[in-house]
């Protein structure tokens, strides 16, 4: 596989791929980007091997957020695995794709989005995964610098455009997918060129289910979640369901179970229990009970605006949410992990006090509230302050 990572903005310019990629899959996505002289081999967004990037830092130290709250850390608390994308979601909801005048770029990606909602909350993340040798690779790795997320995991690829995901919104703000992997770079991250040290440093480790559906990623995504848990690195799993990129509904069910019982906390919706169980009842206690594993710490439940459930071997109950008026659901349920795990890596003794959990859990629904009340994911993700000043408006 032939890799490199494209240099960020310098003094003199962003510099472009050396050569137009190749077709992918048949198809080619967007216009070649003009040749351009060769540039020297970096493994990584945040490596130093071109000279020109000791220029360039990347944020790992200590620093202030927008809201004065800390950036990053030397070695991120919380680590996430996956897929780093674009969104185009329209500009008007409740039309089709071929109905919608205009649509609006934003970055994405749930474990992205997770890995940014964690920094703009004033904690530590860093991001693993792939994107391509192309302007909106550049662009991402750029969004992750700017929001303070450690970039050192991410790669380029020369063979594959970065993946694409055209969201129809539905007029209460629900979604549909049309997603252009084919294959997208995320989908070819290998086992060899995983960061395995930042990952066994961190407290938490984050994946979803959509780096298993192809090879080679789903033995990176295999490798990286046995280092973590080797490591003593807690686990937290989403399966993010995304229909459509599965080859079948059992391939997909039989996938996103395949690594349940490897996580310490998981967080579904309703719809992705009825899903894994086979229609039955999601709002039924013993029906989720079923999918607790001996692992398990703590299964969390999401119903959006009716805020969450919440299982461990310990207790269980529900906490509300925040009611607001949706215009794009994208990312909030990200919007939410992130608030939870922004406060377990704060203090995992949260997972045995209920009491406290509960009020982490209420901040955690908050965030997801907040995320629904913008277009798109990364733009809408609020930072501490804004989750602090909606906290009053909380149903207990």
């Amino acid at each position: 596989m032939a890799l490199r990572a494209a240099s960020p903005p310098c003094a003199a310019g962003r510099c472009l791929p050396s050569s137009p990629p190749p077709r992918v899959g048949g198809r080619q996505f967007f216009r070649p980007l003009p040749p351009a002289a060769p540039a020297p081999l970096r493994k990584s967004a945040g490596s130093l091997l071109d000279p020109r990037a000791s220029m360039l830092s990347v944020c790992t130290k200590a620093i202030s957020n927008s809201d004065g709250t800390p950036g990053t850390s030397d070695s991120p608390h919380v680590v996430c695995f996956g897929e780093l994308l674009i969104d185009f979601v329209p500009t008007v909801s409740g039309v089709s794709l071929a109905d919608a005048p205009a649509f609006k770029k934003a970055p994405g990606g749930a474990p992205a989005n997770v890995a940014v909602g964690i920094a703009r909350l004033g904690g530590s993340a860093a991001f693993i995964g792939k994107v391509g040798d192309d302007e909106f690779g550049y662009m991402l790795s750029d969004m992750l610098k700017e929001n303070n997320v450690n970039n050192q995991g991410l790669l380029f690829d020369t063979h594959a455009r970065t993946a694409l995901a055209f969201v129809t919104l539905r007029s209460d703000g629900e979604r549909e997918f049309m997603f252009y992997r084919n294959p997208s770079a995320d989908m070819l991250l290998e086992e060899k060129e995983l960061d395995l040290d930042l990952i066994r440093k961190a407290k938490i480790f984050h994946h979803g289910s959509i780096s298993l559906i192809t090879e080679p990623c789903k033995t990176a995504h295999i490798a990286a979640s046995k280092a973590a848990k080797d490591a003593g690195v807690l686990i937290s799993y989403d399966p993010n369901l995304r229909l459509p990129l599965w080859t079948s509904a059992d391939d997909a069910r039989d996938g996103i179970l395949s690594i349940w019982d490897t996580a310490d906390l998981i967080k579904v919706s309703a719809e992705e229990i009825s899903f894994l169980t086979n229609g039955e009842d999601p709002y039924d206690d013993s029906v989720v009970k079923k999918l607790i594993h001996p692992n398990t710490k703590l299964l969390l439940v999401t119903e959006g605006p009716d805020g969450c459930r919440y299982y461990s071997k310990e207790f269980s109950g529900k906490v509300g949410g925040l009611k607001v008026t949706a215009v794009d659901t994208t990312g909030a349920g990200d919007a939410f992990v992130a608030g939870i795990l922004s406060q377990l890596a704060a203090d995992f003794s949260l997972l045995q006090d209920e009491a406290r959990l509960r009020e982490a859990l209420k901040f955690a629904n908050v965030c997801g509230a907040l995320t629904v009340t913008e277009r798109g994911a990364i733009p809408a993700l609020p930072t501490r302050q804004q989750v602090a000043d909606a906290l009053t408006n909380v149903v207990a």
